[in-house]
């Protein structure tokens, strides 16, 4: 039992031992329902994108990735604002877990990670790569997609003359277009089309769907 004066910032505030599942946390003068990771990577990840069977459909509005849609139980994405306000209050590092069919799994953790505000259509800072997935996110080169702005297939905001989220199925921070799609379809391993899946390029390739994503963020320090 917690103590009545307990208020939760993050999934990190909870007590050693707690297990994972969906808590209530209080960022600054707001709350909201969040899935918290209490096993992978250590404690207290603060889950906000999470894949593992193709039950709920990730080719969604600007509206819907905004404020957040599906399950927290199962597949959801936990929303634009409320990912903006969590990273806004301190120094977060992300933590991305892959899995594909045969039961392997990858990671890949960022030192530096935040998401800008809806004036600036939820832009990406993300730096600082380590793990064994390779770097699909901050890698060098013409689709490296920190510094960019989200886009869905209503809301066009990336480096291509189309758009990149109708032609690959997700919504994500595409440049032109990119080397990560972890929005993408539920294809269920190798695929032939072009690359519309779920997407890690630098570990299984353009054209292999992911079975498993995780997201998640942790706050640097518990003092902030």
């Amino acid at each position: 039992m917690y103590s009545t004066d307990f208020v939760p910032r993050d999934c990190s505030d909870f007590p050693q031992g707690s297990i994972s599942g969906v808590y209530t946390i209080y960022p600054k003068v707001t709350k909201f329902d969040v899935y918290c990771d209490m096993e992978t990577a250590g404690f207290g990840w603060t889950v906000f994108q999470r894949r593992i069977n193709g039950i709920v459909d990730f080719y969604r509005e600007w509206s819907d990735y905004e404020d957040g849609f599906g399950n927290l139980e199962s597949e959801f994405w936990l929303g634009n604002k409320f990912l903006h306000h969590l990273t806004s209050t301190a120094k977060h590092k992300l933590y991305i877990y892959l899995e594909d069919f045969d039961g392997n799994s990858r990671y890949a953790e960022y030192s530096e990670f935040s998401i800008g505000d809806a004036a600036t259509n939820y832009i990406l800072n993300v730096d600082g790569y380590d793990g064994n997935a390779g770097d699909s996110l901050s890698s060098p080169g013409h689709q490296n997609h920190n510094g960019m702005m989200f886009s869905t297939i209503d809301s066009d905001n990336d480096n291509s003359k189309g758009n990149c989220a109708t032609a690959f199925k997700g919504a994500w921070w595409y440049n032109s277009c990119h080397l990560a799609n972890l929005n993408g379809e539920y294809l269920g391993g190798y695929y032939s089309t072009k690359p519309k899946g779920i997407v890690w390029a630098t570990w299984k390739g353009y054209y292999y769907s992911l079975k498993s994503t995780r997201i998640m963020i942790k706050r640097h320090y518990k003092t902030l």
